[in-house]
């Protein structure tokens, strides 16, 4: 078997262990039958990186609130399904030669965001896959998760356990960089790495295009489109266009399945401090009593916030779309779009491997450094 080979083996069992951990969280039969074929010590030290990763889990909102339990399984789980045979099979087809021909490893820094849980998780799987080496400087706000995968990635194929370094210090000795954050930050990223090669990625949302005729499971996807996550990462819809004259309903219906934020403390100090600012203002919006719905035109609304937009037609605003494409990273809808590329209701939150960041070929991009 060959590096790459076993390389993408290594994932494809930590898919498995994903997978199996999101289902039970327990070290069951299909755990135990996971790492029969492990060197007894290897089979050890998984074993105890499985108990920090449920105590992880167990206590992670001390470490960060808007990481809760569910959030967390639910971003393992995403994973998990993703790094299948066949996914990892097709999204690596057409890169085999190219990944098969490098001689030389290169250290590829990668400065990951802390919105989500494992956000970076991607950047990861492609420098490690491509046979580069990954130096990452991990969020305050999700430094503890991605480090323990490494080492579960590690006791399938030790090969990796010395591709990979972690820090949330400054990165320096890397080849080439690649860094997410604000469109703020993204010009902090343009001033200190520009002179590397680069991908730098700024602020960009999820939109969702409804023409009134969604059932109700529809909307109810919908909801998890617009809410997993609190509503942080850069797939949530964050902005609707509806029909002129829309009801929403059936839409504040179906967002009733994500009640249980109003127990948040911080996501309901958002909802409070924004309902608080648009009465004062005297700015019109509806409530349904934890997601307030404002008329706007821009992309990207504040937590607890979910604008909205009418239209008259597709055609008009399939070139509204078009035009403001750098700001968007996901589009749902039940319609089609030329030249824009639109996913069913309710897959926002769940990528495929081919589903590039700002609809840049990350892997291709580490490979051309080959």
């Amino acid at each position: 078997m060959n590096s790459l080979n076993r390389r993408k083996q290594a994932f494809i069992k930590l898919g498995k262990y994903l997978d199996i951990f999101s289902d039970s969280m327990t070290m069951n039969q299909k755990f135990l039958k996971l790492i029969e074929e492990l060197e007894p010590n290897y089979q050890k030290k998984l074993q105890l990186i499985h108990e920090q990763i449920l105590e992880y889990i167990e206590n992670s909102v001390h470490f960060n609130a808007w990481f809760t339990k569910d959030f967390l399984i639910q971003a393992i789980k995403s994973i998990g399904e993703s790094l299948t045979t066949e996914k990892m099979n097709l999204w690596l087809e057409k890169h085999e030669n190219d990944i098969n021909s490098l001689k030389t490893p290169k250290t590829i820094g990668v400065v990951m965001a802390g919105n989500l849980p494992l956000v970076g998780f991607h950047d990861y799987l492609c420098v490690l896959i491509s046979g580069h080496n990954i130096l990452a400087k991990l969020s305050k706000d999700d430094s503890k998760l991605l480090p323990l995968l490494q080492q579960v990635l590690a006791s399938f194929e030790p090969e990796l356990e010395n591709k990979a370094n972690f820090t949330q210090e400054t990165l320096t000795d890397f080849d080439a960089i690649i860094a997410t954050g604000s469109d703020n930050t993204a010009r902090y990223f343009e001033y200190y790495f520009g002179k590397y090669p680069n991908i730098i990625r700024k602020n960009r949302n999820g939109i969702a295009v409804l023409n009134g005729k969604e059932t109700d499971i529809e909307l109810e996807n919908l909801s998890n489109d617009i809410f997993m996550y609190f509503g942080l990462g850069c797939r949530n819809v964050s902005k609707l266009f509806v029909p002129k004259g829309y009801s929403f309903d059936k839409l504040f219906e179906a967002f009733n399945k994500y009640s249980h934020l109003t127990h948040h403390n911080k996501y309901t100090n958002n909802y409070d401090y924004n309902k608080s600012i648009y009465l004062i203002n005297k700015i019109k919006y509806l409530d349904n009593g934890f997601v307030l719905l404002k008329e706007d035109v821009l992309f990207s609304s504040p937590i607890s916030v979910l604008y909205f937009e009418y239209y008259e037609s597709l055609e008009d605003l399939n070139k509204l779309i078009y035009n403001q494409k750098d700001k968007i990273q996901c589009l749902v809808s039940k319609e089609s779009f030329k030249k824009i590329e639109h996913l069913p209701i309710g897959k926002a939150q769940q990528p495929k491997l081919w589903d590039y960041a700002d609809g840049i070929d990350t892997l291709q991009f580490i490979l051309n450094l080959n």
